[in-house]
């Protein structure tokens, strides 16, 4: 059994075994409107390791134009955090479903101002100030995200398919990567003006596209029973900090392995492979493509795979690859051969980076209790977003004193310390709450399955 002993309520049999009625539409939406919130933010780091650093800063000094670039990208990251903590207390409040709805307009919007942001150029400091106001709203909406769209996937999915189920809804973040880099290398040929504006004007049509979506899906199961029985925290915050904060704990540095050393292998990659003139800016944007493409299948598959064995043995086997990887991966880079980097793009996303996210939808949802799943998921998730997203800054302060050895041992080490956390954090879906599935399932084939059951407790997380 777990730790968290909260009521769960009682539901049906047919629905813990198959999943609600509306669970592929409800895994699907979730999945489209991630897609679109990553677009958004993985955009801005694109072009903030592309172009911000001439565009919206000083232009006489590249490496302190990229220093105040990638500053400009933590700070999104930052506040991420605040925006958790808000669409974590709201959708243990009021519901999941008004929390994916205003995230995803508050992100659009954003996104679409900063498409018709003025230039250093053109009003000097304040570009910059401007652009910082605008990621800060970005930063909230994407933090508030997450959440939502995982919690409502989660609640709705049978309980044997959780992970596959979850991994469809993380598989939209490389779907918007996919999207996002295919923008910026189809907005090249516009100029240095145009190349970086256009894709996040296009968000404008994909936001009306993610609004109308969610607005079509249901409520989660879960938190409908929970207010039906009167179960619903008063202050899931203060309760998930009071009651589970070792869970908080665990979860944050499980996340900065994934997070963190996309941070590096991507974002920071990017902007060193520029710098050095290792490969140019359509060798790595198609790089960076091809991994996302394969990483919308890896995620699933990934997520799936811990419906068999587990979420902890596939975690510790991301973070032991994520360990290892950091060396060979610059010196891949280091060859300046195409198929070189785009091997190295390749095994830092699809295998390092989403063997790592395709368990934690599940993972995070099923270490806490249904009343505070969201704020507690939501928390532990987002404030590694603080870590991860100073972490390009880190990086290239490393590379500027070390070389590439620095940004390597830092990749590395964010992947020691998942591990450590994977080690010290509970199976959900070992042998025994499988079993409790199967007899279950079982029991439902029988001719008496006619009531409703309590959930199992390490099923649900409560």
């Amino acid at each position: 059994m777990t730790e968290n002993c909260a009521p769960a309520g009682a539901v049906d049999p047919r629905t813990a075994v198959e999943g609600t009625p509306a669970r592929k539409r409800v895994a699907v939406g979730s999945s489209i409107g991630a897609t679109i919130e990553t677009y958004d933010f993985i955009g801005f780091g694109t072009a903030a390791a592309l172009y911000f650093n001439q565009v919206f800063f000083p232009s006489t000094d590249p490496l302190s134009g990229t220093l105040l670039s990638f500053a400009t990208l933590g700070i999104g990251f930052a506040v991420r955090p605040i925006g958790g903590i808000v669409g974590g207390y709201l959708g243990d409040r009021i519901g999941r479903k008004p929390v994916l709805v205003g995230s995803l307009l508050l992100m659009g919007i954003a996104t679409v101002l900063i498409g018709l942001l003025p230039t250093y150029d053109q009003i000097g400091v304040w570009a910059g100030i401007l652009l910082v106001a605008v990621r800060v709203v970005q930063g909230l909406a994407f933090g508030a995200e997450w959440g939502g769209a995982i919690l409502m996937t989660f609640e709705h999915a049978p309980w044997r398919k959780r992970g596959l189920y979850t991994g469809i809804t993380q598989a939209g973040f490389p779907v918007g990567l996919l999207l996002a880099n295919l923008a910026f290398l189809l907005s090249v040929p516009l100029g240095d003006q145009w190349a970086w504006r256009v894709p996040f004007l296009l968000s404008a049509v994909l936001i009306v596209v993610g609004i109308v979506i969610r607005l079509k899906v249901e409520e989660s199961p879960e938190f409908e029973s929970l207010k039906a029985e009167g179960e619903v925290s008063k202050n899931p915050l203060a309760e998930v900090l009071r009651t589970d904060w070792r869970n908080v704990l665990r979860a944050f540095c499980l996340r900065i392995t994934e997070t963190a050393g996309y941070a590096i292998s991507v974002t920071f990659v990017l902007s060193y492979l520029s710098t050095t003139e290792l490969a140019d800016r359509s060798v790595t944007l198609f790089a960076l493509m091809l991994a996302a493409g394969i990483g919308i299948a890896a995620t699933v598959a990934w997520g799936a795979l811990t419906d068999r064995v587990g979420r902890r043995p596939v975690y510790l086997l991301g973070t032991a690859l994520s360990v290892a990887w950091g060396v060979p991966l610059f010196l891949m880079l280091n060859t300046g051969l195409a198929t070189a980097v785009v091997l190295a793009f390749v095994i830092s996303y699809a295998v390092c980076q989403n063997s790592l996210a395709g368990v934690q939808g599940a993972w995070f949802s099923e270490l806490f209790a249904a009343r505070t799943r969201t704020s507690g998921a939501s928390l532990a998730y987002q404030l590694s977003a603080v870590v991860s997203g100073f972490t390009p800054l880190v990086a290239t302060a490393l590379y500027a004193g070390t070389g590439w050895i620095g940004p390597a041992l830092l990749f590395s080490g964010y992947g020691v310390l998942g591990f450590v956390a994977a080690l010290s954090t509970r199976e959900t879906w070992g042998r025994e709450e499988r079993a409790e599935v199967a007899a279950l399932e079982a029991a439902l084939a029988a001719p008496s399955a006619a009531e409703p059951v309590r959930r199992p407790n390490t099923v649900s997380g409560a």
